[in-house]
C-alpha cells in the first residue's frame, strides 16, 4: 500500500504502530464514557421527569431500566457483527444513533415515548460498547495495551461512580421543571464531536470473515438475559417475586445458547461466541466470572448510598453526589498507574485491589453506622478513598488480563460477553443491595445507618467471593509455566479498504 493511500489509525507498511492511535483511542473513551454515564446519570432526574410528564413511578423507572435491558441484550451480536463487518463500521453507526436518540429523548413530550427512545438509546450503547475493548485489541499491543486497558478501566470506574454528581449538577444549572432534559441533550455536542473525530481516526480495515450471522444463538442468548434481567430491573414494582419464575427459565435458555454454540462449533460453523474462549483461552472464564461478581456489588453501592445521604441525611443530588467523590477520584487516579502495573504484577495486582475495596467499603460502611451523623460523611471519605483505589486495580487490569490472549479476530464478541456479564451482575446488585436496604429499614424502624450498613455488607460479599476467584486464579498462574502468547496483531484482516 502506498504511504499516501494509508487510512488513519492502521499500521505502517513496516509493521509500526500509526501515531495516530492514541488519538483514536481517546475518541473511543469519549464515547464509552458517555454510554457509561448514561446508565447512573439518570436515576437523579426521576422525580422531575416524573412531575414535568405526570407519570407513574412504575413507568418513570422504566428509563432507568429500559435503557440497561437493552443495552445488555445488544453487547454480544453487536461485538460478533463488528468481528464479522467492521468495528469501525459498526462504531460509527451505534454512535449516530445514540445522538439522535439522545435528541428524542430529551425532547420526548410523553412517559411512552421518553421510555420507547431510551431503549433505542440503550441498543445504541450496546452496539458500541464491545468495539471499544475490540479497537484497543486491535490498535495496540504488549505494554501500550495494557496502558489502553487501563485508561479503559478508568472510564468504567469514574463513569458509574459521577452518574450521580454529573446529573446533580447538570439539574443544578438547568434549575426548572424542564431541566431533566439537558441530562439527554447534553450529550449531543459530545457524541457529534466524536463522530468526526471517530470518522477521521478510527482505522479502516478489512472485516474479518463474514458467514452467517449465529439468529438461533442470538435468539437464546437474548431470550436467555431477557428472562434473568426483566424480573431484576422491576425490582422496583415488585418484580422479583412477580416473575422469579424467569430465573429458571433464563437458566434453561442461557445452558440451550452453550450447547446450541458447542454444536455450531463442532460443525464448522461460526458461532455468535466461540466455546473455546471459555474452555481454551486462558483466563478469560475466570476474568469474566470476577467482572460478574464484581460489578453485582459495585454497580448497587452507589444507589444505595445515594438512597441513606438523600433520605438519612437530607442531602441534595448534588451532596448526594459529592460524597462519594472519594471512591470517585481513587478509582480513576489508581486505574492509570494500573495499567503501568499489570503486565508485571499480573493478577496479583487484581488480588490486592480487591483486598482494598473490601477493607475500604466495610471501614466506610460502620463509620456512616456508627459515627454522629453530623461527621459520618468525613470520617467515611478516607475509606472511600481506599476502596476507590482499589477499585482502580479491579477493573482495568481484569479487562486486561481476560482479553490478552482472545484472538484479535474474536475481539469484539468477547468483549461484548464480558461486559454481558457485568452487565447482569450489576443488575443483580441494583435490585439486592436497595432491596435489602428497605428490608432492613422497615424491620428496624427506619434506622437509616443500619440500614445503609447492612446493604453495603451484601455488596462485600459478592466482593469477597469475586476475590475468591482471584486468588485461585493468581496462585495458579503463579505456579503455572508461562503459556506462549499468542500474536499481538491479526494480519490476516488488518489490511486498509479502498473505502
Amino acid at each position: 500500500m502506498e504511504p499516501s493511500r494509508r487510512q488513519p489509525g492502521t499500521p505502517t507498511s513496516a509493521g509500526r504502530p500509526d501515531p495516530s492511535r492514541w488519538r483514536a483511542l481517546w475518541v473511543t473513551l469519549v464515547a464509552g464514557f458517555m454510554i457509561l454515564l448514561d446508565v447512573t446519570i439518570v436515576a437523579v432526574a426521576l422525580p422531575s421527569m416524573q412531575r414535568a410528564l405526570g407519570a407513574s413511578p412504575a413507568s418513570v423507572q422504566w428509563v432507568v431500566s429500559g435503557y440497561a435491558l437493552t443495552f445488555a441484550l445488544a453487547l454480544v451480536p453487536a461485538g460478533r457483527l463488528g468481528d464479522a463487518i467492521g468495528r469501525r463500521r459498526i462504531f460509527l453507526g451505534a454512535l449516530a444513533a445514540f445522538v439522535l436518540c439522545s435528541i428524542a429523548a430529551g425532547a420526548a413530550p410523553t412517559i411512552t415515548l421518553l421510555v420507547i427512545a431510551r431503549m433505542a438509546q440503550g441498543i445504541a450503547a450496546g452496539c458500541l460498547a464491545p468495539q471499544n475493548s475490540a479497537l484497543i485489541q486491535q490498535m495496540f499491543a504488549g505494554a501500550e495495551r495494557a496502558r489502553a486497558f487501563g485508561l479503559f478501566g478508568a472510564i468504567v470506574g469514574i463513569s458509574s461512580a459521577v452518574g450521580p454528581i454529573t446529573g446533580g449538577l447538570i439539574l443544578a444549572l438547568t434549575n426548572g421543571p424542564q431541566g431533566w432534559r439537558w441530562i439527554f441533550f447534553v450529550n449531543v455536542p459530545i457524541g457529534a464531536v466524536a463522530l468526526v473525530l471517530g470518522y477521521r481516526l478510527l482505522p479502516r480495515v478489512a472485516p474479518g470473515k463474514k458467514g452467517h450471522l449465529d439468529l438461533s444463538g442470538v435468539a437464546l442468548l437474548g431470550c436467555g438475559v431477557l428472562a434473568v434481567m426483566l424480573p431484576l430491573v422491576l425490582a422496583d414494582s415488585d418484580g422479583v417475586r412477580r416473575l422469579w419464575w424467569l430465573f429458571p427459565v433464563g437458566a434453561l435458555l442461557l445452558a440451550g445458547f452453550g450447547w446450541w454454540e458447542r454444536r455450531v462449533a463442532a460443525h464448522g460453523g461460526e458461532p455468535l461466541l466461540q466455546p473455546r474462549l471459555l474452555t481454551e483461552t486462558r483466563g478469560y472464564a475466570t476474568g469474566a466470572g470476577l467482572a460478574t461478581l464484581y460489578f453485582m456489588g459495585f454497580s448497587g453501592v452507589w444507589i444505595v448510598f445515594a438512597l441513606f445521604f438523600q433520605n438519612g441525611l437530607g442531602y441534595s443530588p448534588l451532596q448526594s453526589g459529592l460524597a462519594v467523590t472519594p471512591f470517585a477520584v481513587g478509582s480513576a487516579g489508581a486505574a492509570f498507574v494500573a495499567g503501568r502495573l499489570v503486565e508485571r504484577m499480573g493478577r496479583l495486582l487484581t488480588v490486592l485491589g480487591l483486598v482494598g475495596v473490601v477493607v475500604g467499603l466495610a471501614a466506610a460502611a460502620l463509620l456512616l453506622w456508627l459515627a454522629p451523623s453530623s461527621v459520618a460523611v468525613w470520617a467515611a471519605a478516607p475509606a472511600l478513598l481506599l476502596g476507590g483505589i482499589g477499585s482502580g486495580f479491579v477493573i482495568s487490569p481484569n479487562v486486561t488480563m481476560t482479553l490478552r490472549e482472545v484472538p484479535v479476530r474474536m475481539a469484539g464478541a468477547a468483549g461484548g460477553a464480558l461486559q454481558t456479564g457485568q452487565r447482569l451482575g450489576g443488575a443483580v446488585g441494583t435490585a439486592a443491595l436497595p432491596g435489602t436496604y428497605y428490608l432492613v429499614l422497615a424491620s428496624s424502624g427506619d434506622d437509616y445507618r443500619q440500614a445503609v450498613a447492612a446493604s453495603v455488607g451484601v455488596g462485600i460479599a459478592a466482593i469477597c467471593t469475586a476475590l475468591g476467584i482471584a486468588l485461585i486464579e493468581w496462585r495458579t498462574d503463579h505456579g503455572a509455566t508461562p503459556a506462549p502468547r499468542p500474536p499481538e496483531v491479526d494480519h490476516s484482516h488488518c489490511h486498509a479498504t479502498q473505502s
